[in-house]
């Protein structure tokens, strides 16, 4: 029987270390830590949901999947119930860049080398990758995959190594940028122009326009670094 998992998630999964032990952060369905350990992937994952009742669809799917006795449950917010000498790989997916953003900072314990940390964010992805860096997390790896018509983008994440981001790499990140992801095209393009829309609005705008050097810059530094990425691309 085959777990229904979106490719969103599927690409998650494809960053979880071999033979993890896997805190899956808004659970949800419990779909994704399902399939880490009916693959093998993962040895042990531990579904933590703030909602009662995906957390009980995830109870019901583990069982239906054989997987429950591999499996912790718990309905918590971030995480608060999550035994840090439980797990190594944690994944927040499905969720927006600064919610991500603030359980990591409110978790302190994960500020440890050992813990790979796999990001999905819905939204503010640009926050989410400045706020990384701040917190003293470097960028391993960035993966895009398209699901349902919209582009998402996976982060593979580990304390230690942080970089100061500029502006446009806080859109597209050096690891997104050295990946050659073969979406990166369709990528720049809907950053691009999500990035034109915001100069244009807050150039408009009777309000202070405190933010509108930030989306210039970023603005012009996604427009050169895809200049540069389809001249790679013509001479390879």
């Amino acid at each position: 029987m085959k777990v229904p998992i979106s490719k969103r998630l599927l690409c998650c999964a494809a960053q979880v270390p071999m033979g993890a032990r896997v805190a899956d952060i808004g659970a949800d369905h419990g779909y994704l830590s399902i399939e880490l350990l009916r693959s093998g992937r993962a040895v042990f994952a531990h579904a933590s949901e703030l909602r009662q009742q995906p957390l009980q669809k995830a109870m019901e799917n583990a069982e239906k999947f054989a997987v429950s006795d591999r499996m912790r449950f718990s309905q918590a917010d971030g995480l608060q119930a999550v035994d840090p000498e439980q797990v190594d790989t944690l994944i927040c997916a499905g969720m927006g860049g600064d919610l991500i953003a603030r359980i990591i900072e409110d978790c302190p314990w994960v500020r440890d080398e050992k813990y790979t940390l796999i990001l999905q964010p819905q939204s503010s992805g640009n926050d989410l990758r400045r706020r990384l860096g701040e917190l003293g997390f470097g960028i391993e790896a960035e993966a895009l995959v398209e699901d349902g018509g919209f582009l998402y983008q996976v982060l593979r994440v580990r304390y230690g190594h942080p970089m100061e981001l500029s502006p446009g790499q806080q859109y597209v990140s050096p690891a997104l940028l050295q990946s050659g992801d073969p979406l990166l095209p369709a990528y720049f393009q809907r950053i691009e122009a999500s990035l034109q829309t915001a100069v244009e609005g807050i150039s408009k705008a009777a309000s202070p326009r405190a933010h509108l050097s930030y989306y210039e810059t970023a603005l012009q530094q996604v427009r050169e670094m895809r200049q540069n990425y389809d001249k790679r691309a013509e001479h390879p």
